[in-house]
């Protein structure tokens, strides 16, 4: 059964999270700040890390480098990691520290279905255009 970590300080977004992949055949788990991330990983395996972008005490993007360094040294085992950005210009974040997915709030059950079953078998999921800077 696949294991999910969500890291969010946000209740709602743990409501729509859960509701939407927990289930049979998932299990979520949460952790309410970002330098729990690395923690739980260290003493428990996980398939995916779901990140909140506005999580407090360190940010989403901070947390999903700060987990790429922890398994570029070898304390961790790759996971997958999907971002709950606040908006498409976002998405920027989220390719510089090398998430493979990313959902663009408003949230919605489909979305994070579709997403989360993606990267646990392997693939990237990515939605919305990155904004362009006028010159």
């Amino acid at each position: 059964m696949p294991r999910v970590l969500l890291a969010t300080d946000a209740d709602w977004i743990h409501r729509e999270v859960d509701a939407a992949i927990a289930g049979d055949d998932v299990e979520v788990f949460r952790v309410r700040e970002g330098v729990e991330v690395a923690k739980v990983l260290r003493s428990e395996p996980f398939d995916l890390v779901v990140l909140d972008l506005q999580i407090g005490n360190m940010g989403g993007m901070a947390t999903c480098m700060y987990l790429r360094l922890d398994q570029s040294v070898g304390l961790v085992g790759h996971v997958p990691v999907l971002m709950l950005l606040d908006r498409e210009a976002d998405i920027f974040l989220a390719e510089r520290c090398d998430a493979e997915g990313w959902v663009v709030k408003p949230l919605d059950p489909f979305r994070l279905r579709r997403a989360s079953a993606a990267l646990l078998a392997g693939e990237r999921w990515t939605e919305g255009r990155p904004v362009p800077v006028d010159a």
